[in-house]
Formats: C-alpha cells, sequence, structure tokens
C-alpha cells in the first residue's frame, strides 16, 4: 500500500467517524419532540430515525457537490488539509454534546475544513462567496423562516382546537408526528447524510483517485449513509433533552407543527444545494412552536444555544487550523493529530459518565446536563 493510500484510507475512516459524531448529535432534530410529547418511544424514536437517515443520504447528491467542489479549491487542497479539518469538527461535536448543546455538526465540519485549508494554501483556497452564499445566508434565514413557519402553524393548530386539547384531540397529533418526526429524519439523512459524502470525495478528488467535478461513487454514498444512521440510533440523549424539555414545554400539536415546518425548510435547502444546519432550523422551530402557544421560552437555554451557533465556525477553524499545522510533518504528524483526538475523545466520555443520560431520563425537564456535565446528579445506562 502507498503513503498517498493509506492517508486516503485514514482520512476516510476519520470522516466515516465524523458521520457517526453527526448522527447522535442530530438524532435529537428528527425525534426530540416526538420524545418530549410521549408520541414515540426513546428507542423506538431513534430506530426509525436511523433507518431514515440511512434512506434519506441515497435519495440526493446536490448537498455533496457543494461541499465536495464548491466550498474549498480541490486543486489546492491536500488529503492531510481534510484529515485536519475532520479532527476539529469531530472535537467540537464531542464538546458541545457534553454540554447538551444543540449546536451544528454542519458548520463544525465547515469551520474545521477551512481552517485547515486556510493555514496551509491561504484565502485562495476557499471559495468565499460560496460560503456566504449557501452556508452563511442559509444560516440566517432558515432557523428564522422555520421559526416563523411553527409559530404561525401553532396558532391555528389551537385556534382550531382550542387552547386547550382534550384526550382524543391530543391523542391525533401524537399519531400525526410519527409522520413529521420520521420526515424531519428523512430530510436530515438527504441534508447531513450528505456532508460527508462530499468531504470523501473531496479527499479522493484531493489525492488523484476521482475527476474534479464529480459525484460521490455508490460505496460512499452507503458508508456515510449507514454511519450517520448508526450514529442516529445510538441516540444523542443530552442533546435529546435540551431540544425536547429544554427550551419550553411541548404538547403535540406544537411538535406536529415545529417537525413540519422542519421538514419542509430542510428539503427545500437540499434541493437547491444549501449546506443547511438542520440544527438551526429544528431549534428555530422548537422556539417557533413555544412562541405560538404563548408557552414559557427558557431564554437561558436558547442564549446558550444561540452563542453555541455562533462560535462554532470560528473554534473548530482553530482546531483544524492547528491539526492541519501539524499534519503537514506528514505521516508522523497525522499520527500526532490521531493520538490527541483520541486522547480528547476519552476524556470527553469519561467526562460524560458523572451525569449519565439515557433513553430512560431523558425526559426529566431539569437542564442541568448544560450547565455541569462534571456534576454526578444522575447516573443511569450508557453515557450517549
Amino acid at each position: 500500500m502507498t503513503t498517498t493510500l493509506f492517508i486516503v484510507c485514514l482520512v476516510v475512516i476519520t470522516a466515516l467517524a465524523f458521520d457517526f459524531t453527526n448522527g447522535f448529535h442530530d438524532s435529537a432534530n428528527a425525534m426530540a419532540t416526538s420524545v418530549a410529547t410521549g408520541a414515540l418511544a426513546p428507542k423506538v424514536a431513534v430506530g426509525i430515525a436511523a433507518v431514515l437517515n440511512v434512506v434519506g443520504a441515497t435519495l440526493s447528491t446536490e448537498v455533496a457537490k457543494t461541499i465536495s467542489s464548491g466550498i474549498v479549491e480541490d486543486s489546492l487542497v491536500s488529503p492531510e488539509m481534510v484529515f485536519a479539518g475532520l479532527a476539529g469538527a469531530i472535537m467540537w461535536n464531542l464538546v458541545t454534546w457534553l454540554f447538551g448543546l444543540p449546536s451544528s455538526s454542519s458548520h463544525a465540519l465547515f469551520g474545521g475544513l477551512i481552517g485547515a485549508v486556510v493555514v496551509k494554501a491561504g484565502m485562495s483556497g476557499v471559495h468565499l462567496e460560496t460560503i456566504l452564499s449557501k452556508i452563511i445566508l442559509p444560516a440566517l434565514v432558515a432557523p428564522v423562516v422555520a421559526g416563523v413557519a411553527a409559530a404561525l402553524a401553532t396558532r391555528l393548530a389551537y385556534k382550531i382546537n382550542g387552547r386547550t386539547t382534550d384526550k382524543n384531540t391530543r391523542g391525533i397529533f401524537r399519531h400525526a408526528q410519527v409522520v413529521s418526526a420520521s420526515m424531519v429524519a428523512l430530510a436530515h439523512g438527504t441534508s447531513d447524510g450528505q456532508k460527508t459524502m462530499g468531504i470523501i470525495t473531496l479527499v479522493l478528488v484531493a489525492a488523484g483517485y476521482q475527476t474534479a467535478g464529480t459525484g460521490p461513487h455508490v460505496w460512499v454514498i452507503l458508508a456515510a449513509g449507514c454511519a450517520i444512521g448508526l450514529g442516529t440510533y445510538s441516540g444523542g440523549w443530552r442533546i435529546m433533552r435540551t431540544m425536547g424539555k429544554g427550551l419550553c414545554d411541548i404538547e403535540s400539536p406544537q411538535g406536529f407543527a415545529a417537525e413540519t415546518s422542519s421538514t419542509v425548510a430542510i428539503l427545500a435547502s437540499s434541493h437547491l444545494g444549501f449546506a443547511l444546519s438542520t440544527t438551526h432550523v429544528c431549534s428555530g422551530s422548537i422556539l417557533g412552536c413555544g412562541l405560538g402557544r404563548g408557552t414559557q421560552v427558557r431564554w437561558s437555554t436558547a442564549g446558550r444555544m444561540a452563542i453555541a451557533w455562533v462560535v462554532t465556525l470560528p473554534c473548530a477553524a482553530v482546531v483544524g487550523a492547528l491539526a492541519s499545522l501539524i499534519a503537514g510533518l506528514g505521516l508522523g504528524g497525522m499520527a500526532i493529530d490521531a493520538a490527541l483526538l483520541l486522547l480528547g475523545a476519552g476524556f470527553i466520555l469519561h467526562q460524560s459518565r458523572h451525569h449519565s443520560i439515557d433513553s430512560k431520563n431523558v425526559n426529566e425537564s431539569s437542564d442541568v446536563n448544560v450547565r455541569k456535565p462534571g456534576v454526578a446528579h444522575v447516573s443511569e445506562g450508557a453515557a450517549a
């Protein structure tokens, strides 16, 4: 095996590891509201989401093409840069998961990749126009649009059924939520499932194993879809609690409104090739459904989320840049990066066991996991 092929294999494995973290980091996007309202049992919810994420990942490749040939100049990118960018994205995903913060896995990936490329190839290595039009602008607009749509849909639902819903009405909306939550999971696969495909395609092009401008191979599509599906099935319970119970109290009509609004926004962006953050969209929808019903929104939690949204891309870029400098030393540098990544991941997983959240306690209303991940309050089951 040549050195180049070995490096490419290492990057592909790391990309699939990122895809796994993307899955458990974002499983809350599809299922948090349905789990919070009792429409779906937690284990059933993540099982459905996992399958539909895999299916969704095979439906489109427009977002993958945006990432593989739109964000950075592929002629200036090396596999080492891609590896460094992935390292930055994985570390940011794990840190925000530890604190239960639903930050954007997509922006973590973009930030890590941009930082890694800029530090080695300069600003000529990134396409600023594409970043602004297909990443930054959708990040600002989509959550607002989804939130407004969810607020209006929630108001309409309660206007039709009255401010309080009886048992039969709640049952109807809970059944409807099974469909709407499934659609969010499918839409999530069409968006986030493609991002790792784009990264793997980018490294194959950079290494000369694929022609620039072509879409992902079938094996790349299947591998990325399975990785995000497995990550989704692992639960990501810490973030699911924040989104389901931390932002506002959600009833079934609100959950249906939020999920439907999120689905429309995500599918539309995927069709247009926008590398949208599904986390931003789903969080905006949940805030919108709380405002639409007039219930109390926990703005302190929303504020922490907003801070995480703002700093995700630059923080991941810094880590990606540092990892790129080290990876520039060659195989030895990549080995150092890999060792640091494993040590960091191990430390975070160890810390998470001090306050374990799983399918049994995910619906507890306390948001202490957002504030004090290192303090032992509840210790049940797996940390994921």
